[in-house]
């Protein structure tokens, strides 16, 4: 009979805000680390014994998880560490070495699987490293006592003195999808109402966010694929609503975000999907992203009747020359098209954009403004181009501008990278610009005053954080005053 083995998951914070500016993020928007979430199911299933602490959600706690660890001695230690997160995930890992010195720390996540053998090389702390998808390396690793050796891919480890990496999974050594059990959102204290999807981006509570798909085939240029490569691997629609199911049945939940990368890209799941959605009603909204060319009339009513209620699109810049460097299929007129489709069929539609991508210039920005005040979109997100590790342009990007490479501010809020002939001050100008003349036009503010209908719940939050809302506004407006 195997012994059971206890890990510890921790959800490391980072930095999430831009450095001396008041931090909404976590007032904004506080999503389950769902890849967590779903080892930890993973290993339970498996006759082991799994917890999970969020900092996301409980910052500055150390004690408290040096506490856990006391009482709870697990074997393991599992970090998921984006490129910000993971200096945060070294402290914390090495606090936890100095109280229980035995305990092995697992480190896995996108920045891993981008950097792999050069972070054990550098950081000693780390006993061993899982790239790529995790479930099956996790479940290897932790039933092996460590004796994994060479035969198990997706592992990092110390062999001596050598750090051995066993390689990629191959696309037949990846996991069928629902094979996994649903993910282990119990294991989060406060959940569902401490987690928060973005202000007016529901109709709903409580709500939450699900993944019903890994990977993505396309290989745009500001994308970091080393997890899951260009696989594309998906839920059944069967399974899908399942999930649905057990989280309205088991928690409330009245509306979900899929955070699939590309969650119409398999036409025939999403149309099975929703007609189980339509026959076996579950009083469930929802939200997806999606490629504009992935959806039509027809997909987008069905959808409609389903419950879906906001649809984001990945524009990224309203410069067509700017946008065919970067990602395939630049047809500016056809993501127009696809926008005011969306609205046509009664769903709200979110643009997404970007601004500093490599070759930006003031002409672009220029385009990019014109471009999104002149699509009907309901909503905007507007990032700051972030050249992750594992991305295509991240090995050239210095010839394209300079680049502060400091990982605790590479998290899509910070301009950590300047392209030649923009200052960082004028970004940061610029990107204040071009929210402020979306958010400030009346047809827009006369939506959100809608919202005291169509999402009552938002209103409540936006009044109960008005003064740091407020604080955002003036210093978008160029007023530092509270």
């Amino acid at each position: 009979m195997k012994k059971k083995k206890k890990i510890l998951f921790i959800h490391p914070l980072g930095v999430n805000w831009v450095p001396g500016e008041t931090d909404m993020s976590r007032v904004a928007n506080i999503m389950p680390p769902l890849g967590l979430l779903s080892l930890a199911a993973w290993v339970e299933k498996h006759g082991h014994i799994s917890s999970v602490h969020d900092c996301y959600a409980y910052p500055v706690q150390d004690e408290k998880i040096i506490e856990k660890i006391k009482t709870d001695t697990p074997d393991y230690i599992g970090f998921s560490t984006t490129t910000s997160s993971f200096p945060d995930a070294v402290r914390i890992a090495m606090k936890i070495r100095e109280v229980m010195p035995k305990i092995k720390n697992i480190f896995g996540g996108v920045h891993i699987s981008a950097l792999n053998e050069t972070l054990l090389q550098d950081y000693p702390v780390i006993d061993y490293g899982i790239v790529g998808e995790g479930e099956l390396t996790l479940l290897s690793l932790i039933e092996s006592d460590g004796q994994i050796g060479k035969n198990v891919p997706g592992l990092l480890y110390r062999d001596g003195d050598e750090i051995i990496f066993t390689g990629f999974r191959n696309k037949e050594q990846l996991i069928d999808l629902d094979t996994l059990p649903f993910p282990a959102y119990d294991k989060l204290n406060g959940f569902p109402d401490l987690y928060k999807l973005p202000i007016f981006n529901y109709p709903r509570a409580p709500h939450t966010t699900a993944v019903s798909s890994r990977g993505c085939p396309y290989k745009c240029s500001y994308c970091d694929r080393t997890v899951f490569k260009r696989s594309y691997r998906f839920n059944s629609a069967g399974y899908l609503y399942d999930h649905v199911k057990h989280l309205n049945r088991k928690y409330g939940i009245r509306h979900i975000n899929f955070y699939d990368d590309l969650f119409t890209f398999n036409r025939k799941r999403v149309e099975e999907f929703c007609r189980l959605l339509i026959n076996k009603k579950r009083g469930i909204t929802f939200n997806c992203a999606a490629r504009a060319e992935h959806v039509d009339r027809d997909l987008l009513l069905l959808m409609k009747k389903a419950g879906c209620w906001m649809i984001s699109l990945g524009i990224e810049t309203g410069d067509s020359e700017l946008l065919g460097v970067h990602r395939s299929n630049s047809d500016l007129e056809m993501i127009r098209s696809k926008v005011e489709l969306i609205r046509e069929s009664g769903i709200r539609v979110k643009g997404l954009f970007m601004m500093g991508l490599p070759g930006e210039t003031e002409e672009s920005i220029d385009k990019s403004i014109k471009y999104a005040l002149d699509i009907p979109l309901n909503d905007m997100n507007l990032t700051k181009f972030t050249p992750f590790p594992g991305s295509p342009v991240y090995k050239e990007i210095r010839r394209y501008g300079t680049f502060n490479e400091k990982w605790e501010l590479m998290n899509c809020t910070n301009f950590v990278f300047v392209p030649n002939g923009l200052t960082h001050e004028r970004l940061e100008e610029r990107y204040k610009e071009f929210y402020r003349r979306h958010f400030e036009r009346y047809h827009i503010l006369f939506d959100y005053m809608t919202m005291i209908w169509r999402s009552p719940d938002s209103w409540v939050r936006f009044l109960l954080n008005l003064r740091g809302f407020l604080r955002i506004r003036n210093t978008f407006r160029g007023n530092k005053s509270a």
